[in-house]
């Protein structure tokens, strides 16, 4: 029987989903149709509120009290799974049907070792005894790729790694043979390296199980990498589907087109070369290093020796006027602890150079200095404070460095608001009122609202869908053109970073690898450790990794 025509393991026919809410009917899935047959890899693509996730909780039978299911069906071997009692679904999740969230923190008990979790699972729905289930799950630990399955058996998910847990989740999740298992975004919280471990342990055990996948992503490299089909889903409305290779070289549908040109290439540089450096760094970070935790009181009182963790060590590199300096690495590299440091947010020993002037301390940073160094962080919502109008957060640094120009405060608000290409009227609103784009947008706008030298970018996209980004980072570089402003920017994206960047700054372990020009960051005689990053990433299908 040819993969073409067998029976579909999860069959969505014609289904339609609204959410009731207080302004009236939500339509959040329009007459979705979708096959996955067994041993096959869906994938389905879209922006946030597309209707992905909405269609994940309505396979797994998780829809909340106002969703009303408007028609058609969704068909799990055949059966229609709305006609089931709630006794019924809860023996199909986790035998029949499982599920892989984004972020695995959130899957764990965080008051169970992961050992019970995943024997009750063994227990519950393969029926085994108390102590094969123990055995079974170390079993499934060590299948996953976990070095010390006994011992990971006895830990409490607080004690284990993103990857670790994400690797446990994975294990409960194909531990009783299912026939299908929806992936949920399963890397978008982990570092590069860890991502491709994930990926590669994922597509190992989907084709060893032969198990039916459904893929959700805003990943579309990703997606290429992992799936024949793929669906393209916006509004609630699958737009187009088909062969992963024709969507991606002949897209279609309009949107498809935009979502795949938005995806970074890193063969097409938009920013120019820059010569070597001839003037005076703006920036020079000398030996810096940056030690967590104090010594403890006992320890002090007895004479025991305590060794910090290192977060960043004797850490050197320079920022020109006017220049990109990319940080790349995974968790736990440094990268946003030599930020925090040059800002003022982590205690540091070594010596920082700014515009010739010397910073020891945070007591060297004063309000010329933290004027002309900003820094934008990776989630809006946790810099921007929830109860203050978007007019009164832009205030504040005007009224701290004073704003340049004549008018008033509210025509000075105005005009950042229109840099960042936000309508005047959104200075009356609070930072619930928008989307996650545009609240990326007015952080950007506080940052440039002291005119500053250096803006440092912590990961500043990385929760944004890749249309989003796309434009994020356009307003960033003519920003850069405009006021000749000098980026650190820090991304665990290599493929965006290596279109953006002049420079690129590699970290591992709290360590410098190495810095090298954006162009030659993939050449062969780069450090070992930095072409492991690179043949991390995953490149769009129908692109090139060379970026010259």
């Amino acid at each position: 029987m040819t993969e073409t025509t067998k029976t579909p393991v999860l069959q969505i026919d014609n289904y339609s989903l609204d959410y009731r809410t207080a302004t009236g009917a939500f339509h959040a899935l329009r007459n979705v149709s979708l096959d996955i047959t067994p041993g096959e890899i869906l994938g389905l693509v879209g922006e946030s509120g597309s209707g992905k996730t909405s269609l994940a909780w309505s396979i797994m039978r998780y829809l909340p009290g106002n969703a009303r299911e408007v028609g058609g069906a969704i068909r799990l071997g055949g059966e229609d799974l709305a006609k089931k009692s709630a006794a019924e679904i809860g023996a199909i999740r986790g035998k029949r049907i499982s599920m892989v969230f984004q972020d695995p923190s959130t899957s764990l008990n965080p008051t169970l070792s992961v050992g019970r979790q995943l024997s009750e699972v063994l227990m519950r729905h393969r029926g085994l005894t108390r102590k094969q289930a123990w055995a079974e799950g170390e079993e499934m630990l060590a299948r996953v790729g976990l070095k010390t399955p006994a011992q990971m058996m006895a830990r409490m998910p607080h004690e284990a790694s993103g990857g670790e847990k994400q690797r446990v989740v994975i294990a409960t999740a194909f531990a009783c043979n299912p026939e299908c298992i929806i992936f949920d975004e399963p890397t978008t919280a982990l570092d590069v390296i860890t991502s491709r471990q994930i990926l590669n342990l994922f597509v190992e055990l989907q084709a060893e199980t032969g198990v039916a996948s459904l893929y959700i992503s805003h990943d579309l490299a990703l997606v290429s990498r992992t799936a024949k089909r793929v669906a393209v889903i916006r509004r609630g409305e699958v737009v187009e589907q088909g062969e992963v290779s024709a969507i991606f070289h002949d897209p279609q549908n309009d949107y498809t087109r935009q979502l795949i040109a938005a995806v970074p290439n890193p063969a097409i540089r938009l920013v120019e070369s820059r010569p070597d450096a001839t003037a005076a760094p703006l920036v020079k970070v000398e030996n810096v290093s940056v030690h967590y935790g104090r010594k403890p009181f006992f320890a002090a009182l007895t004479g025991r020796a305590h060794e910090r963790v290192v977060g960043n060590r004797a850490v050197s590199l320079s920022v020109q006027p006017g220049e990109i300096l990319g940080i790349v690495g995974e968790s736990g590299s440094g990268k946003s602890t030599l930020a925090k440091a040059m800002t003022g947010l982590n205690p540091f020993e070594g010596k920082i150079w700014f515009d010739g002037k010397s910073i020891s301390g945070v007591s060297d940073m004063d309000t010329g200095y933290r004027k002309d160094v900003q820094i934008i962080f990776q989630h809006p919502d946790a810099s921007l404070n929830p109860r203050h109008r978007i007019g009164e957060i832009l205030s504040r640094p005007l009224k701290l460095y004073g704003g340049e120009g004549s008018g008033s405060q509210a025509q000075k608000i105005g005009d950042l608001l229109e840099q960042v290409s936000l309508p005047r009227s959104h200075a009356d609103r609070y930072p619930h009122q928008l989307s996650g784009g545009e609240k990326q947008r007015v952080a950007i706008a506080r940052a440039f609202a002291s005119k500053p030298k250096l803006v440092i970018c912590d990961e500043i996209t990385s929760a944004l869908d890749v249309s989003v980004q796309a434009s994020i980072v356009r307003l960033l570089l003519e920003l850069q053109r405009v006021h000749d402003t000098a980026y650190l920017f820090i991304t665990h994206d290599l493929n965006l970073v290596r279109q953006i960047a002049h420079r690129i700054a590699v970290m591992y372990h709290g360590e410098l690898v190495e810095i090298a020009r954006a162009e030659d960051i993939s050449s062969p005689d780069r450090a070992d450790y930095t072409r492991r990053l690179i043949e991390a990433v995953p490149i769009p299908a129908g692109t090139t990794a060379a970026a010259n």
